[in-house]
């Protein structure tokens, strides 16, 4: 289903993953794909754009950060309450078998990289999954990560409080430069911006493809408003992503440079 008309779904189950994210269960069939998204409204609130961290015939799932009246609201709501749902909308991971997967992730970027994980299991990909974030009570997703099969789990924590003190880009780096056959792997990243142009740059330097969750700012969901469109090229990240490949995130220069608010004005990392 895709629509571009709200369709009020119920919360079915919701599961709180530290003290500001929770992931709700959405009763639906969407059948999404990794990497995409939905746009969520709740009426005379707002409406937002959500990654999809996992979705069968029955449900889907939005894993959510507590932040903004919308979030407000949301958190405060339970079983049962409905919540408007557009989508799902832009582009995805690729699901490529035989192949070995460098999945790095940052803080709640793990959500949309967990649902890849488990529409790999059954392709004989193996998975080298690096889950970074501030400390070990920010590490999102981590006992279900250990639970799929054809996973490697790497963590670090700024503070060093879980797995390696320093950043996941570090062990990117070391596992890229050991990579005996580069033309099968495929790194795929979401997260904080500067960390996804850290691997970027690592995938230009020892050649390998990648495909990057480039965030921007949405208000429609399907490429009319024109917001998250990104210079030069002006694609819209709605439409023409969130999920680029490499080639593609190589041309826009603003990625790791800037974004732009709601009114359009540029905001600098």
């Amino acid at each position: 289903m895709q629509n571009a008309t709200p369709i009020f779904l119920p919360i079915i189950k919701i599961d709180n993953e530290n003290e500001n994210v929770k992931t709700f269960y959405i009763q639906g069939d969407i059948k999404a794909k990794p990497g995409q998204f939905v746009m969520l409204w709740l009426p005379r609130i707002d409406q937002k754009p959500f990654s999809i961290s996992d979705c069968d015939d029955n449900q889907f799932a939005l894993t959510i950060f507590k932040r903004g009246p919308l979030t407000e609201k949301l958190f405060n709501m339970g079983i049962g309450d409905k919540v408007g749902i557009t989508g799902p909308f832009g582009t995805n991971f690729s699901l490529k078998p035989d192949t070995n997967y460098f999945m790095v992730a940052g803080g709640y970027g793990a959500a949309p990289l967990y649902f890849l994980s488990k529409k790999l299991q059954s392709l004989n990909s193996h998975i080298d999954f690096f889950l970074g974030a501030r400390s070990d009570k920010h590490l999102l997703f981590l006992d279900k990560i250990k639970l799929l099969s054809n996973i490697t789990l790497h963590v670090a924590t700024d503070d060093g409080s879980a797995g390696e003190k320093g950043f996941v880009t570090q062990q990117l780096e070391e596992k890229l430069a050991a990579a005996e056959n580069k033309n099968k792997v495929l790194v795929c990243t979401c997260g904080p911006e500067l960390m996804e142009k850290k691997v970027l740059d690592l995938s230009n330097q020892y050649d390998v493809d990648s495909e990057i969750s480039i965030e921007r700012y949405m208000k429609c969901g399907f490429g009319v408003c024109g917001q998250c469109c990104v210079d030069p090229i002006g694609i819209s990240m709605c439409k023409n992503g969130p999920v680029v490949n490499k080639i593609i995130a190589n041309q826009i220069t603003e990625f790791g440079k800037y974004h732009r608010d709601k009114s359009g004005a540029k905001i600098f990392y």
